[in-house]
């Protein structure tokens, strides 16, 4: 069975869903590799890399779609890439099947067999699969970097002859894997720290980081939903949380909000009259940008001034590192690929919980990803900014 792994076509994705040393592993469960040529060069890897690994090289799309029965990506395919997949092939990736469900549709109609890494459900077996786990820990790193370079601020305590520098202040909104490693980043840099999420459980994750807890209260909810993630509440809850955070938001120099749910757009957290309250020079990262954002007036890609506060909705930071990227990916997805592998062929085992719950398109019919309600609209999309 031929395995294909094309080179992703999205505009500024730098990502490969393999790496060269993520062939052999593959040829020996008894697979055969062909990779589109340049497919690896965004993230530093070679056509030559790949040959001394085994792999064949593709001269374009179209003669890799013709060899393999299963493709192997970073991201969904667009429409035209997707009328490449062969009937009956395989495709595994991110697909975002909530807000895809004309691409399900058309890989249905081709009869493709594709599963959506973004379901791969928080359990101790999948842990080894779990790309947003992956992916987010590398985007709460990259927030706190591309903070700390707009901050007109040193973030470290400094004692010198000229006086003393007091460290920055970084608010963390949201602790999941994004904004654990967040706080971490931020503390190696110096930071007082202080961190905020509506799931009560994760206060000693944070202070475990050499961060504080902040504990609001807010109408009485279930917090947590299926496989960790955090569960949309309605407006009076955010409301409330929102008049609870603005003390918190006024005195941070830098705030990076994590917070998103799921197949929903992003919760609301900070608001225009919060942002007017922060220091002249302060720093707000938005890391739900892609989904409507956390904060009023998050621009899609931008980074933009609201009275002297920089607001950054820059999306996929960690296209910005792609070498560890993609060699996460690579664990990742070899990890889940591997699960439903036997005798050098894909098998897999539809009462498995990892396959049942990440397979969304098979024999013809869409098994998941329904529409969701939308109910802003979506931020406009532009050229991303460095």
């Amino acid at each position: 069975m031929m395995i294909g792994i094309p080179r992703e076509r999205k505009s500024g994705e730098n990502r490969v869903a393999i790496i060269p040393s993520g062939i052999t592993p593959l040829l020996e469960a008894g697979y055969e590799v062909v990779v589109e040529s340049g497919a690896g060069l965004p993230a530093h890897f070679s056509d030559d890399e790949y040959r001394h690994a085994g792999a064949i090289i593709a001269g374009d799309a179209e003669s890799l779609y013709r060899q393999a029965q299963v493709i192997l990506k970073v991201l969904a395919p667009d429409s035209e890439e997707a009328d490449l997949l062969q009937p009956e092939s395989t495709l595994i990736c991110l697909l975002d099947p909530w807000f895809n469900r004309p691409l399900l549709e058309q890989l249905a109609a081709r009869s493709v067999q594709a599963f959506a890494l973004d379901l791969v459900p928080r359990t101790t077996r999948a842990q080894s699969m779990d790309v947003l786990s992956a992916m987010a820990g590398i985007s709460g790193y990259r927030a706190v970097l591309s903070g700390a370079m707009a901050l007109p601020r040193y973030f470290p305590m400094l004692m010198t002859a000229a006086g003393t520098i007091h460290p920055a202040r970084v608010l963390v909104i949201g602790a999941g894997v994004a904004g654990l490693m967040a706080i971490a980043t931020a503390r190696r840099l110096g930071a007082v720290v202080e961190a905020y999420d509506l799931r009560p459980e994760v206060k000693e994750q944070v202070e475990s980081l050499g961060a504080d807890f902040i504990a609001i209260e807010v109408p009485e909810a279930d917090t947590s939903g299926d496989g960790g993630y955090a569960k949309a509440q309605d407006e009076a809850f955010y409301a409330a949380q929102r008049q609870q955070l603005a003390d918190c938001v006024a005195r941070a120099d830098l705030v990076v909000t994590t917070a998103s749910v799921p197949g929903k757009p992003a919760p609301k957290l900070i608001d225009q009259d919060m942002l007017h309250r922060m220091k002249g020079g302060s720093v707000v990262v938005d890391l739900a940008a892609e989904r409507g954002g956390n904060v009023e007036g998050t621009r899609l890609n931008q980074k933009v001034d609201i009275d002297g506060v920089t607001l950054v909705g820059h999306v996929n930071h960690p296209s910005r590192v792609p070498v560890h990227a993609s060699q996460l990916l690579t664990r990742n997805i070899s990890a889940f690929l591997f699960n439903m592998t036997e005798d050098g062929h894909l098998a897999p085992d539809l009462d498995d919980d990892i396959v049942s719950a990440t397979l969304v398109t098979h024999h013809g019919q869409v098994l998941h990803g329904a529409q969701p309600e939308i109910t802003e609209e979506p931020a406009t999309d532009v050229e991303e900014n460095a």
